[in-house]
């Protein structure tokens, strides 16, 4: 017999309600709410209208519009993503999102692993593994990651290397772990940064600092997982390989 739904009080354990249909693979959060608001989430045979209520995903018999809620098969999606397209499911502004790269793949509700602004471009995760997502997201992993940037100056070496030392912004230090000069011609160069960890527009923040112009910015490489000739726009499952150059 499934047990039944009690307050979050009794029960600090487990997650939230609408974090539970995302962890499934049925919706984002934000839907999730929605779903429960309009009573149509049951847990133990009873209508819960709490998206906070903590739910047992081992032991809760969730139901919405009279299906009982089934995790789906876990899925490890990598896309290119093209500029001008924003990292979320729901936006308020009504702007096109990344999942407009999914169309046509027959997959489960997917999350993106991090975050790519809306000027970037390049190698983005998705995925319905949030233990997969939470690893490699974890500060802790130090997983690297490695960027192309174009920048609107030519750098000399003591600009690289006040680059390199780092820089303190709005109270946060942002560093990188290596800054090279890739090539230059004219007025602008390619630079290649790799990031051990992920703040809020780090790169262009960091350049900014020190009145250095972005004029694109890709993400090339996941830890020892390369972009490839993956198309712009394109998205495709992950190889077994793959999975495994993210692992360690």
């Amino acid at each position: 017999m499934a047990a039944r739904p009690t307050s979050p009080t009794a029960r600090p354990s487990g997650v939230s309600l609408n974090r539970a249909l995302s962890k499934l693979g049925l919706c984002s959060r934000t839907q999730a709410q929605v779903l429960i608001a309009e009573g149509r989430v049951r847990v133990g045979g009873k209508v819960v209208r709490d998206a906070a209520l903590r739910v047992d995903l081992n032991r809760d018999r969730i139901v919405v519009d009279g299906a009982p809620v089934i995790a789906e098969r876990k899925v490890y999606v990598m896309l290119n993503k093209p500029r001008g397209l924003v990292t979320t499911r729901d936006d308020p502004q009504q702007r096109d999102t990344v999942y407009a790269c999914l169309e046509g793949l027959d997959l489960p509700f997917v999350s993106p692993v991090g975050r790519l602004d809306k000027a970037s471009e390049g190698l983005l995760l998705m995925t319905n593994d949030t233990h997969f997502a939470n690893r490699l997201m974890d500060p802790a992993s130090h997983l690297p990651k490695t960027y192309h940037v174009q920048v609107g100056t030519v750098p000399d070496e003591a600009m690289l290397e006040a680059l390199r030392a780092g820089v303190t912004v709005d109270g946060e230090t942002l560093t990188a772990t290596s800054i090279t000069l890739l090539r230059s011609g004219g007025r602008t160069a390619w630079l290649e940064i790799v990031l051990d960890e992920g703040r809020n527009r780090h790169i262009r923040r960091l350049l900014a600092a020190h009145g250095i112009e972005v004029r694109r910015l890709i993400r090339i490489a996941i830890g020892r997982l390369p972009l490839g000739d993956l198309a712009k726009g394109a998205a495709r499952h992950l190889t077994p390989e793959e999975l495994a150059l993210l692992e360690g």
